[in-house]
């Protein structure tokens, strides 16, 4: 089985799903799972996680992200992207450049955002976009998301191309939409890129069909990230083989058990080897015991 993290590029028209599908049919093996949901219209950067690295997976989906959106101000839709029904239509020949910087500049920070009815999250077990499908639109709570950067590349209104780094959990769609209607006159997402999960950026990223190309090869190990590169870090320590077995069962270890284990602050945690160099868990160290404890195990075997 193999274990990593690929950098896949998705392309346009499929979901999250898809990918994973389309990539177990590729790699031949059914332990893959992906790490936060790409809409079907949007492309970039889709972080998958094989075999023992699925254990990463919320992980990932928790890490920082950025985008690269097209605005399109003067139109509400229903989706509050393109594809969606057009609600609202509005002159912006007022709109000036500056007003629209600043506008947007202000969502800088934390904001407490209302999620989209189209949208995967549940409410009372089902899904929104299932009940915005039979028409209903049931209340929604705000959501805290910080938006840690806005960078305008290009405007030309009523578009404007701007470059977002924000929370997990942040619908560009909705900010998009937010920021039509703080401007009075609407706005909606025409398009999406995600550039950048964590430090996986769209440059390295790999289609599926490049990725297939080089299963094919025998050379997916260059593309695949090993899953202790995912905790750069944290220090690096390692068990002495007579208690490598004591360790793959996840019991706590002291020093005397362990080589180079000089990390020693309350809650530090770090990556655990065997003497071969292998990468077995991540501990964590406790002062009170003078012990390392288990965080998460990733080989046992």
């Amino acid at each position: 089985m193999i274990h990593g993290i690929i950098n896949v590029y998705k392309e346009k028209g499929f979901t999250s799903h898809d990918v994973v599908a389309k990539l177990r049919g590729i790699v031949g093996q059914k332990k893959i799972g992906h790490t936060g949901t790409l809409d079907p219209d949007a492309t970039g950067v889709l972080p998958v996680c094989l075999g023992k690295a699925t254990k990463l997976c919320d992980l990932l989906t928790d890490k920082d992200k950025t985008y690269e959106a097209v605005m399109l101000l003067g139109m509400t839709t229903d989706t509050q992207d393109i594809t969606g029904r057009i609600l609202e239509e509005k002159s912006t020949e007022t709109l000036t450049a500056d007003k629209v910087r600043e506008v947007i500049e202000s969502f800088i920070g934390d904001y407490d955002q209302i999620p989209p009815m189209y949208s995967a999250l549940k409410v009372n077990g089902k899904k929104l976009y299932e009940l915005a499908r039979e028409g209903k639109v049931v209340e929604r709570k705000a959501r805290p998301v910080k938006i840690l950067d806005i960078r305008i590349i290009e405007m030309d209104l009523p578009r404007v191309r701007m470059e977002v780094s924000c929370s997990k959990g942040t619908y560009i769609r909705t900010l998009c939409h937010d920021i039509g209607e703080q401007l009075g006159c609407g706005g909606c997402m025409e398009s999406l890129i995600r550039t950048r999960v964590s430090a996986f950026q769209i440059k390295d990223a790999k289609t599926l069909e490049e990725i297939g190309a080089l299963k094919q090869e025998g050379m997916l190990e260059e593309i695949l990230v090993p899953i202790d590169e995912m905790f750069p870090l944290y220090p690096k320590i390692t068990v002495k083989d007579d208690w490598k077995a004591f360790a793959k069962n996840g019991n706590p270890l002291d020093e005397k058990m362990l080589k180079d284990a000089d990390s020693q602050e309350e809650d530090r945690q770090v990556r655990l080897y065997e003497e071969s160099g292998k990468f077995i868990a991540i501990y964590q160290w406790k002062e009170k015991e003078k012990k390392y404890h288990i965080v998460k195990m990733f080989f046992n075997e």
